[in-house]
């Protein structure tokens, strides 16, 4: 079947936080993180389903699901998990905040790889531990590791634990097997414990391949928690579901506890009904279109910021559906530029800022909407800034 990404849907005037958060009639909001497509249909048919029934009461998550989570990741990613170690709960990030507040105590030094997603940091600060940052090295267009400066961190600052973001939001990298084995065996060296929000795991640019963190060693398992979620790839984020996979019996009892003491451990039907039709055949080949698509919009923005205004640079994206894009070269700091785009042009992307000082000259954009709705921010955008320049 041949999927529509093209059609554009109304999303204004339906409490969604992406396009009512404006009162501008005419905002382009290309920010969070979500998509402005339709759930796939095979998924849009199992929640009717569940709709039909009309009784919405307490939901029991089946062992169909937990086969469905262990089925994809085996048959899409080489990591078999095991059923009793995966842990249920209502989103990626009251996951990463129930597993520190389980494994840390306040005071406890966490390592981040900066710029990266804002809620990393308020967990961080609501568990009560600090943070210690390795920032991620921009050169050539592309974001790497400083190897040297993230050991130094974990043994001068004594971390304990650290928040890995794989693939990385926002810089766009989908890390390798080789960068994941140089992060894990010096974390494994130092008695570090790794968390990994692999949300974005399914959003990869054709020629780039996720590698779940804890399938790179065997002897990672039992010293890392990731955490996945059906919610970014295939747009399901209002229906709350996730999951934590944590092999250590000690570590995951720690987590569970927590995730109770945070009422976290209630999920909704629906949720647990479209996570079983998402990870499906269908699914994948859901996913294929979608990324073909999007991975045309990434060209697509490439392309006209080269002709249009050829001293920004856009980063690599080898991964996500968002594009992380310098705008030095015009002269003022991400949050600035976003508040002129938004009062000037109705054009709103998220400024770099809110990711960490590393990102105060980038700004986000969300390319995970129709061509049109991508070509009309661009054309707003370009020619302000041509006329200005």
């Amino acid at each position: 079947m041949k999927y529509n990404f093209d059609e554009i849907i109304p999303r204004r005037g339906t409490n969604s936080y992406k396009w009512d958060t404006f009162d501008t009639p005419d905002m382009l909001p290309l920010w969070v993180a979500d998509m402005d497509f339709r759930a796939a249909p095979f998924i849009q048919q199992a929640l009717q389903r569940c709709i039909d029934h009309g009784v919405y009461g307490y939901v029991r998550v089946p062992e169909s699901y937990y086969q469905s989570v262990i089925q994809w990741f085996s048959r899409r990613h080489g990591w078999t998990m095991q059923r009793e170690h995966i842990l249920y709960t209502t989103g990626v990030v009251p996951a990463i905040a129930a597993i520190l507040q389980g494994i840390t105590r306040p005071g406890d030094r966490v390592l981040l790889q900066t710029p990266v997603y804002n809620c990393f940091y308020s967990c961080v600060r609501n568990a009560g531990t600090v943070l210690v940052e390795n920032p991620l090295v921009f050169e050539d267009g592309r974001f790497h590791v400083d190897f040297e400066d993230f050991e130094r961190k974990i043994v001068d600052d004594g971390v304990k634990v650290f928040l890995l973001c794989n693939p990385h939001n926002p810089v766009g990298r989908v890390w390798t097997r080789e960068e994941l084995t140089r992060m894990g065996d010096i974390c494994m060296q130092h008695d570090v414990f790794v968390i990994s929000d692999e949300i974005h795991n399914e959003l990869c640019m054709p020629g780039y391949h996720y590698t779940p963190f804890a399938s790179v060693r065997p002897e990672y398992a039992p010293h890392c928690a990731v955490c996945t979620s059906s919610s970014k790839s295939f747009n399901l984020a209002g229906l709350h579901i996730a999951n934590i996979t944590v092999a250590d019996d000690h570590t995951r009892a720690l987590v569970d506890k927590q995730i109770n003491i945070n009422e976290t451990c209630d999920v909704g039907p629906f949720g647990v009904v479209a996570l079983q039709a998402a990870y499906t055949p269908e699914g994948e080949e859901w996913l294929r279109q979608l990324m073909e698509y999007v991975y045309g919009n990434y060209q697509y923005l490439c392309q006209y910021l080269s002709s249009h205004l050829p001293q920004l640079v856009v980063t690599r994206t080898e991964g996500t559906y968002l594009a992380w894009v310098d705008c030095a070269a015009l002269g003022m700091e991400s949050a600035d530029l976003a508040q002129i785009l938004s009062e000037k042009i109705h054009v709103w992307f998220t400024p770099g800022r809110e990711y960490n000082p590393g990102g105060s000259t980038f700004v986000r954009i969300n390319l995970a909407c129709p061509r049109a709705i991508l070509d009309e921010a661009l054309q707003r955008f370009c020619t302000f800034f041509e006329k200005s320049c």
